[in-house]
């Protein structure tokens, strides 16, 4: 620790501190454009000079450390000249179109000019123009108003891992570009717009759309994977104009994937907003009433071991709960919410939970990936992954289809007899779990779901147990899930231990199953159930709709107050942030309504009436994630006697733009997907 002086104050600062943070500590607040917490120092916009007793100019604060004894002095007039000077300069070309640029109200370029500018330039020069680059279909540049502040550039290369901005030529002709002016090729690329603090990177689908004074705010979670980032919903009356970031240091940091951000104008396409009955082959509309009424004849109509529930990837835990009280009140056997078709027997919470935490990825000192492109499946863990890699350096080992996960790694084959041969210690990989004080194991849904799941399973537990996987203050076992609904669906028990999806689709085609309620499951095959009724409660016209016998129109994830639970195990509440659309009601409403046609005398009548029944029932669900849950075996040990015919492992995601009904129904993400085929094909420049 180190003693110094802010503006005439002593404070006690850390010694690897730099000036502009020790100031922040003592509440002063410094300027900057270049710098971001997150990003290394850069020291090239020079706005944050601040003066320091014994030299002999203003000194950039972001980028000197602190020394014992130091006195540092933040508003002297020395110090307000020099902001003053630098501003001048960072106006020199900067065109006056504040008006018309997307960045007007959340301008760090204009809040630091009325607080920190002169009001008057020397400069009589021609401003000097450069033209606009190509980003893609998320990024609009608007290069003269750059002020070469390189946060994209940094960003590109430390956080995303996608070395494609860069600066060319110098001095007054310095520009900031993709080089060949093509796509920026990563999930993470739309977050360079936040950074930008002047309007040369703006949201290219938000571009004219509206003001930030005009919009409401909402901080709910984000459901397009299970990560559970913390985001910013702004609404222009029902409309969801657009999605940001909301900080949060143990999942998102102040990151979201570009998926999350931009999908949500599929919330305007295809909406169910009126109940759907099917006569005669077509679809009618209809009202709640006869809706309602069909959906009781149906399920009435039918014997309970001819029903069969399966649970959707947006469902919340609340409805997750309710879909479960139903099938037990009617003695409903036959529900799933596992729609990648995973048969594990789960018997504890700890076998399919991301067990160390997101932010206990930091904490690792070896990683072992099983089955899993991280990059698609969950940018966010992957983007940690690579923070740490970069601090660290800790050795990660990939069994499994070789991808680009924007980091180096050990690819030990695509071959899961390789799990075999680390649990005999033959591969050379055993070295480094041998050494490892704290390994992480990352398992992919590409390898539950196989026909040879339990096996893949139990080999992957016999390695957990001969290595330093667990300990009493370490759970290194890691399951990562891909939809936000599934932990709190498992959770609430919406499956069959001893089977799966594929055992639901082998009772239709063989006639035993006669009656399907689909909750707002879109990524099954629904050419399965041509001689099966299907009841469709969800938010989109997507798969699930078009194949459906009747049709109840429910809210989407910006339009209901709900809980999701992501996949390290950590409960979180949404938030409305608009109506649903027409008659569309919100889920839990509509299973509420259902019961009490029913006669099954639940007792709700508000949402926090089910809240309080989950909060009775499962207690241990709302308290605090850690990285010390003990992990309980699932399987016993078979590793002597297992080996696959079957040898590689698949990928789960084909096309991370377009994985679930809001995407698949999204301009922005369609366009994302042609483009990313391009790029892979060499075609989009």
């Amino acid at each position: 620790m180190a003693k110094i002086k802010v503006d005439g104050t002593e404070i006690e600062v850390r010694d690897d501190m730099t000036i502009l943070q020790a100031c922040e500590e003592a509440g002063r607040e410094i300027p900057r454009f270049c710098y971001h917490d997150r990003l290394s120092i850069a020291g090239n916009c020079r706005m944050c000079l601040v003066d320091v007793e014994g030299s002999p100019k203003p000194v950039a604060s972001c980028a000197m450390p602190v020394n014992e004894g130091m006195s540092i002095h933040t508003n002297t007039q020395k110090v307000k000249k020099a902001r003053e000077g630098v501003m001048e300069f960072l106006l020199i070309n900067h065109p006056l179109d504040c008006p018309v640029c997307d960045q007007g109200g959340e301008c760090d370029l204009q809040d630091q000019t009325v607080a920190y500018g002169s009001g008057k330039s020397r400069f009589d020069l021609n401003k000097r123009s450069v033209e606009e680059k190509y980003m893609g279909p998320l990024i609009k540049t608007y290069m003269t108003r750059c002020i070469h502040c390189t946060r994209c550039i940094r960003f590109s290369e430390e956080v995303a891992g996608v070395e494609e901005i860069g600066a060319v030529n110098r001095g007054e002709n310095m520009e900031i570009t993709t080089y060949l002016e093509k796509s920026i090729d990563s999930e993470m690329s739309a977050n360079v717009i936040d950074l930008c603090p002047v309007g040369a990177l703006t949201s290219k689908p938000y571009q004219f759309e509206a003001r930030p004074w005009e919009l409401k705010k909402t901080e709910t979670i984000d459901v397009m994977d299970a990560v559970g980032s913390n985001i910013r919903v702004d609404t222009y009356g029902w409309k969801v104009k657009r999605i940001l970031p909301r900080l949060n240091e143990d999942i998102n940091e102040e990151w979201i994937s570009d998926k999350s951000r931009y999908a949500c104008d599929g919330l305007l396409n295809q909406r169910l907003d009126t109940p759907y009955v099917r006569h005669d082959g077509n679809l009618n509309a209809t009202d709640w009433n006869d809706a309602l009424n069909e959906c009781l004849s149906f399920m009435k109509n039918h014997k309970p071991d001819e029903i069969a529930f399966l649970v959707g990837d947006f469902i919340d835990l609340e409805t997750s709960y309710l879909i479960k009280q139903l099938s037990e009140s009617l003695n409903i056997k036959k529900i799933e919410c596992r729609q990648e078709g995973v048969r594990l027997p789960y018997s504890d919470r700890s076998q399919y939970l991301f067990n160390s935490t997101i932010n206990g990825i930091e904490e690792s000192d070896c990683i072992l990936i099983i089955g899993s492109n991280v990059r698609e499946e969950a940018p966010i863990i992957n983007t940690r992954i690579r923070k740490h890699l970069l601090n660290k350096n800790i050795p990660i080992g990939l069994i499994g289809e070789k991808f680009d996960l924007t980091f180096d790694y050990e690819h030990l084959g695509n071959d899961l007899n390789i799990l075999k041969s680390i649990s005999d210690g033959e591969n050379n990989f055993c070295k480094i779990l041998d050494k490892a004080k704290k390994p992480m194991i990352i398992i992919g849904q590409s390898v539950l779901s196989r026909d040879d799941s339990l096996n893949a399973y139990s080999l992957i537990e016999d390695i957990v147990h001969q290595y330093s996987f667990l300990d009493s203050s370490w759970n290194g076992v890691n399951t990562l899930q891909l939809s936000a609904s599934r932990i709190g669906a498992l959770d609430m028990g919406c499956y069959q231990s001893s089977r799966s999806l594929k055992d639901i689709y082998a009772d239709a085609e063989n006639g035993s199953l006669k009656l399907l309620f689909s909750f707002g499951a879109d990524e099954i095959d629904y050419s399965k159930f041509q001689n099966t009724k299907i009841i469709y409660m969800g938010s989109h016209g997507d798969r699930g709709a078009s194949n459906s016998d009747l049709i109840l129109p429910s809210a989407a994830y910006t339009e209901k107050d709900a809980i999701y639970i992501n996949t390290e195990g950590r409960l979180q509440y949404a938030y409305q942030a608009s109506f649903p659309p027409s008659e569309a009601k919100t889920d839990w409403k509509i299973i509420n309504q259902i019961s009490e046609m029913l006669n099954l005398n639940w007792g709700f009548v508000t949402l926090d009436d089910v809240r309080k029944k989950i909060k009775n029932q499962y207690p241990d669900l709302f308290n605090q994630v850690s990285a010390d849950r003990p992990y309980k075996r699932l399987l016993a040990n078979k590793a002597s006697k297992i080996s696959f015919d079957n040898k590689e492992i698949g990928s789960m995601i084909k096309d991370f733009y377009l994985t679930d009904s809001i995407s698949r129904l999204s301009k922005t993400m369609a366009e994302c997907s042609q483009i990313r085929k391009e790029l892979r094909n060499g075609k989009a420049i």
